[in-house]
């Protein structure tokens, strides 16, 4: 029987390191105005009448009303370990060259006119912030990420010292043995 450590039941397991994070949900005035927007579309419906139309209207759009709001608030931006996560898209951090927090003129700018159809973009209208992640990976035609965020700073940020922290970490290519 070998005597090296094992994880037992009282160590925590290794917890991934997050630089990061932040939910893109709606602020309470947006959420005001959907569920207000469905009840008047439930009274709209129900027009003073009997049975199951006095009730229905409001059991159904209410909730459907309150799903699609947070549905549209679910996706979280995360800087994990070595990764730029959005929702279920993952970037490992050594494929980023730089990161350019955007103000709401810089985001319009971006995605304006001469956007590039090419690039991978998460944009809330709801959030004023985003940052430009651009690329260096000569294998994937996608030039540059654009994330809404209400911190871009500290986004780029946490992105760039993942990907220094990463490239400190790992010997060049001509050095290893």
């Amino acid at each position: 029987m070998s005597m090296s450590p094992s994880p037992s039941a009282d160590q925590p397991p290794v917890a991934a390191r997050t630089a990061y994070a932040e939910r893109l949900d709606l602020p309470w005035w947006l959420w005001l105005a959907g569920l207000v927007a469905a009840a008047l579309l439930a009274v709209e419906i129900w027009m003073g009448a009997d049975g199951v139309r006095a009730w229905l209207p409001f059991a159904v759009l209410l909730p459907l009303a309150a799903a699609g709001m947070w549905w549209l608030g679910r996706i979280r931006v995360a800087v994990v370990d070595s990764e730029l996560r959005v929702d279920d898209a993952r970037l490992p951090v050594r494929f980023v060259a730089d990161v350019i927090p955007l103000d709401v003129a810089g985001r319009r700018e971006v995605l304006g006119v001469g956007a590039d159809p090419l690039a991978f973009v998460v944009q809330r209208p709801w959030i004023g912030g985003a940052a430009q992640v651009v690329l260096d990976d000569p294998a994937d035609p996608t030039p540059f990420w654009v994330v809404s965020t209400r911190h871009p700073v500290e986004l780029a940020e946490a992105v760039l010292t993942a990907r220094d922290a990463l490239t400190l970490s790992r010997p060049p290519a001509g050095e290893q043995g």
